[in-house]
């Protein structure tokens, strides 16, 4: 599974973004996938975590802030973030694992997509 994040870049605190994540391969639906996110000198820290039916799972720190959705007839899965403060500033990923339940740890995921930046700053 190839992966490849976008959607990324500055915005005002309180305004929203769309990350978007493409990925490869024709057996999508069975991936649990998830967004993780790292600040600069933090670690990476689960955000969101679909799964293929669409449930989805979301850090504290984002509930009712951000959506995580899929599409898999385009292979794709999306974090619409809304809201954002300063503090979700960081290099957002996007991840897959073939989990039955959806993982929050970084090293329960198989496939990572290359990253986008946040920015949230006035």
């Amino acid at each position: 599974v190839q992966l490849q994040a976008s959607g990324g870049g500055l915005v005002q605190p309180g305004g929203s973004l769309r990350l978007s994540c493409a990925a490869s391969g024709r057996t999508f639906s069975s991936y649990v996938m998830g967004w993780f996110r790292q600040a600069p000198g933090k670690d990476r820290e689960f955000v969101a975590g679909i799964m293929g039916s669409g449930v989805t799972y979301y850090a504290d720190a984002v509930k009712g802030r951000f959506t995580g959705f899929r599409d898999n007839a385009k292979n794709t899965v999306y974090l619409q973030m809304n809201s954002l403060k300063p503090e979700d500033t960081a290099v957002y990923y996007c991840a897959a694992t073939p989990s039955r339940y959806v993982p929050r740890g970084v090293r329960e995921y198989d496939y990572w997509g290359q990253g986008t930046l946040v920015t949230v700053s006035s």
